[in-house]
């Protein structure tokens, strides 16, 4: 199977590797000191299996060319350079998997109801992805990898447990995304395919969601962040009301809140939007924040902690020059 990954910093990189070790014909769009050294040394993962360097291709994509499916993993902010640039890896048939954090551009297509193709334009402005990809070749996706990029071209995982989840938009089987799935899989990372997989988008933006304002607030990793019992608390009530919202929406599910607060804590790892504001990269506001809020509002939702928290965190990110509002 020929599969490019677009975007290939650390959960891009780390799948990447994995579809090169499962034995997938493997290519990255990358740009800057990743992409120079992925084409000078390769692509390394520290991993609790092991150490790997792998060969892939890594260009641009009107160099690799069309390819049998492409998983874009970029931020969200670079979805309007992913929809300009992804054409030549579009042939008749290539299935374009978003394995992406926070509320996707296509969740209301396919979706059924009175919400059925509402559009989301702080996710994709102007329709850029959805003219140059389409719902046709569309799959969700869902990752959790805790990864970092330590230097160029070396990405170090930090646990063992690491998923992939795959579904189509209107929750049918899905052979294509089973393909991507067992690809994942050959090369050691868990490859799974859900007939709900909104569901699975608030399971894990419950987390980005409930505790991601904070951590930007604490300047802290999950763990030093819950070290503090009122923001522990504060995280749980947080945590409830984005369950709430995904009930409200059709898309309920079960979690043990305190064994995740528990399990957080013991991480020192910081999010990704806390590292992009260390970094001083554009942070994902709108996909992760704010979004999610719009749709509490059209679910009838109260969120207050969530308010609160989103607010701060929004000021930061503004004050950061990382986030500007949509006009």
């Amino acid at each position: 199977m020929k599969i490019c990954v677009f975007g290939a910093g650390a959960i891009g990189g780390h799948l990447a590797a994995r579809l090169a070790l499962g034995g997938a014909e493997t290519s990255v769009v990358a740009r800057g000191p990743q992409l120079a050294a992925i084409r000078e040394k390769g692509l390394t993962i520290q991993a609790p299996d092991g150490h790997h360097t792998v060969r892939v291709a890594a260009d641009s994509a009107a160099a690799l060319g069309p390819q049998d499916a492409v998983i874009v993993t970029v931020k969200a902010p670079s979805l309007p350079q992913v929809a300009a640039a992804i054409g030549p890896l579009l042939g008749p048939d290539t299935t374009v998997a978003f394995v992406m954090n926070g509320i996707p551009w296509w969740y209301f297509d396919r979706h059924g109801g009175d919400l059925e193709g509402r559009r989301l334009p702080a996710i994709d402005p102007g329709e850029a992805v959805r003219q140059a990809v389409g719902i046709d070749r569309t799959l969700g996706g869902v990752v959790y990898s805790a990864c970092t990029v330590t230097e160029p071209g070396v990405i170090k995982v930090e646990h063992a447990s690491n998923r992939v989840i795959l579904g189509e938009p209107d929750g049918r089987d899905s052979p294509r995304a089973r393909a991507i799935a067992e690809a994942l899989s050959a090369g050691g990372i868990s490859g799974e395919v859900t007939d709900a997989i909104r569901r699975e988008v608030w399971a894990k933006l419950m987390g980005n969601l409930a505790q991601g304002p904070f951590t930007i607030l604490s300047r802290q990793g999950i763990g030093p962040t819950l070290a503090e019992p009122a923001v522990r608390a504060a995280i749980l009530r947080a945590m409830k009301e984005a369950m709430a919202v995904a009930a409200a929406l059709g898309h309920p599910f079960e979690y043990d809140l305190e064994k995740r607060v528990a399990g957080s804590a013991k991480l020192a790892h910081k999010p990704s939007i806390l590292q992009d504001l260390e970094l001083g990269r554009p942070m994902e506001v709108e996909a992760l924040f704010r979004t999610p809020l719009q749709l509490a509002r059209l679910a009838g939702v109260e969120t207050p902690t969530l308010d609160l928290s989103v607010a701060l965190a929004t000021q930061a990110a503004t004050a950061a020059g990382l986030y500007v509002p949509p006009a």
